[in-house]
């Protein structure tokens, strides 16, 4: 009868009782977690295990090269066939996760925009400097700079700290392969990135395992 009068009370605009705060604001923060947060911690560590074995196999190819020829065809193959998988898989996951959700998308068109202008920006000025015989130039991770500044100046704009982080690490990769020649940046960006992958997915489970006790708590 208790629960039957609450239940009333706050369909008619009265107060809410604890459980129904609880299981409300639980139902919220998995409609904004499903919508803003596409990637679960079991993608991120999949995406860490493949980059590292496309990247690091490249790297057991390239570094004995003396001199340095770049990676073989073969490499290319499967470094493309680690994109498209990526891409697809990301995709699905992202369209199951918004699934019947309406409304403003993670990306506004004009932050996509961006992205992709700094993505064409830092291949561009790669280019650039490789023609004009800059060594670094030709590296992997130097095209990963622009990109991370601009996805890290992007979520700063959205007080996303997590995301400023991983967007000022890929930067860190981009920088430390530069020091590390060509045939090492390729390590450098097998090892950066995988470990910078699991640590987001590590941030992921630990922010929802606290969300969840907090709830606990709340019911409890």
């Amino acid at each position: 009868m208790n629960h039957a009068s609450d239940t009333t009370a706050a369909g008619n605009g009265g107060t809410l009782g604890p459980e129904q705060a609880a299981a409300l604001l639980d139902r919220t923060t998995q409609l904004a977690r499903r919508k803003f947060q596409p990637s679960p911690p079991w993608l991120l560590v999949t995406r860490a295990v493949m980059v590292l074995a496309a990247l690091g196999a490249i790297w057991l190819t390239v570094r004995g090269q003396h001199p340095y020829r770049g990676p073989t065809g073969a490499d290319i193959a499967v470094l493309v066939a680690f994109v498209a998988v990526n891409f697809t898989v990301t995709v699905a996951v992202r369209r199951h996760a918004t699934a019947g959700i309406s409304g403003r998308s993670r990306f506004s068109q004009g932050e996509i925009m961006v992205l992709v202008t700094a993505l064409v920006a830092g291949v561009v000025a790669i280019a650039v400097l490789g023609a004009a015989g800059v060594g670094f130039a030709t590296y992997p991770t130097s095209v990963l700079v622009v990109p991370g500044l601009a996805w890290a100046v992007l979520m700063a704009t959205r007080a996303n700290w997590r995301g400023v982080a991983i967007g000022l690490a890929v930067v860190v990769i981009g920088v430390v392969g530069a020091f590390a020649g060509p045939a090492g940046a390729w390590a450098v960006a097998a090892v950066g990135l995988c470990v910078m992958l699991l640590g987001s997915a590590a941030a992921i489970t630990w922010q929802r395992r606290r969300h969840h006790l907090a709830t606990a708590r709340m019911t409890g």
